[in-house]
């Protein structure tokens, strides 16, 4: 089993099956785990009047903080096992790529939509990281 996995987590999908089978498979191999959120790059807030409400760097320190607190309580699904988690902004498949090529994953796991249709036509950010990630993806639907 891998020893580095890179866990990308969104806050559309319910990860608690990907968590406890990544979890389990840590703790019978040793894995480090590395948790990722992928936030979307943010904008200056504007008010109605033009004046600048909030800078560009105080929303992203806030978005950074919310990520690693949403990532620090699934951390809880990991007991003993040697996880951390890392917020990044950008491109999700890009930025997944990226990470786990800093972090040099062995695997990727990720959970992916039940919406077939809307992946046909427009791609999912899972199946893109499949196609281009170097190495193991594993790409968990959650239940019905």
């Amino acid at each position: 089993m891998a020893k580095r996995i890179l866990v990308a987590l969104d806050r559309t999908t319910a990860p608690e099956t990907l968590l406890d089978f990544v979890s389990d498979a840590a703790r019978g191999s040793g894995a480090t785990v590395r948790l990722l959120h992928v936030a979307p790059e943010p904008d200056s807030f504007v008010d109605t009047e033009g004046r600048t409400v909030v800078y560009v760097d105080q929303e992203l320190a806030r978005l950074q903080a919310e990520g690693l607190d949403a990532l620090r309580s699934f951390e809880l699904h990991f007991g003993d096992s040697d996880v951390d988690s890392v917020v990044r902004f950008g491109d999700p498949a890009h930025e997944i790529l990226l990470e786990a090529e800093e972090f040099g994953a062995e695997l990727i796991a990720m959970p992916t939509s039940r919406n077939a249709i809307k992946r046909v036509v427009c791609g999912s950010v899972a199946e893109k990281v499949a196609r281009m990630a170097p190495m193991a993806v594993l790409l968990l639907r959650p239940p019905a």
